[in-house]
């Protein structure tokens, strides 16, 4: 029987990233699209109560906000997922 010899090149205990630079960049910029997105949803409440204010309903925070979240949550989805280059 021959024994199989294992290779000490794949058994390196180096800590290192999970991810390589670009993705995590590309996670900050998913990032900064969420919070602008949310930055685009604050607003429209009422001094008073009583007083209906209809700002509320206005196409930044109905339309706007919610599709640049999605973006940016789909933009986040892709960076985890995106390969990073080998430079060996």
């Amino acid at each position: 029987m021959k024994k199989k010899q294992i290779s000490k090149e794949n058994t390196s205990l180096e800590p290192g990233f999970a991810l390589g630079g670009e993705n995590y960049r590309l996670l900050a910029i998913g990032f900064g699209i969420i919070v602008i997105g949310f930055i685009l949803m604050i607003g429209g409440k009422s001094d008073d109560p009583n007083v209906f204010n209809p700002e509320i309903f206005s196409f930044r925070r109905i339309t706007l906000a919610p599709v640049l979240l999605l973006i940016g949550f789909l933009f986040e989805i892709y960076a985890i997922l995106k390969k990073p280059k080998d430079n060996a």
